[in-house]
């Protein structure tokens, strides 16, 4: 990341300690609250991937569920669903201890279901294909010159954003509709 050429301040978001940033994007005063951050964001997608495994395996035909299925399934949390229960929003059944069921219809009307896509699961998987013939690309120097950036700039985008390039002689090629995309936002 480019260094600010002037002082930012700034407030940590994990200890609260005012800090000047080193680049424009710091939210850490050290390496240490960011691997605490780094941390706690891994966790919490363990967390949602772990919900979204538990939504999935709730069979589609099952009137009452469990808290934690509820849960799962509707991205709703256990409080919530306790204090419907308790101001008797939703109808449910205590089976004994730690066996509550809430009835799935009176959920369905409240909340919608949690988003979920099997096209998200393989969003990853998928490859996007390009034409890097010259006809179909621009070159580093057209860029600069068409958007009025610096060739060093357009250079980082092309890293940062994971832009294809092809080099033939002494000019770099990059797809015209991933740059048009980029920077006619």
């Amino acid at each position: 990341m480019p260094s600010a050429k002037f002082q930012i301040e700034r407030k940590c978001e994990i200890c609260g300690k005012i800090f000047t940033a080193k680049t424009l994007t710091s939210k850490y005063c050290s390496k240490a609250c960011s691997q605490t951050a780094y941390k706690q964001r891994k966790k919490e997608e363990q967390l949602e991937a772990l919900k979204r495994e538990k939504a999935a395996r709730v069979p589609k035909d099952q009137p009452y569920l469990s808290i934690a299925d509820a849960s799962a399934l509707f991205d709703i949390g256990r409080d919530t669903l306790y204090r419907l229960i308790r101001n008797k929003e939703v109808r449910y059944y205590n089976l004994g201890q730690r066996m509550t069921r809430i009835c799935k219809a009176d959920l369905q009307e409240r909340f919608s279901l949690r988003p979920y896509n099997e096209k998200e699961k393989h969003k990853s998987k998928e490859v996007k294909t390009y034409r890097l013939e010259p006809e179909d690309c621009y070159t580093i120097g057209e860029i600069s010159k068409k958007f009025g950036i610096n060739d060093s700039t357009v250079y980082l985008h092309i890293r940062k954003y994971s832009i294809p390039t092809r080099q033939i002689g002494n000019y770099v090629y990059a797809p015209k509709s991933e740059i048009d995309n980029l920077y006619n936002h």
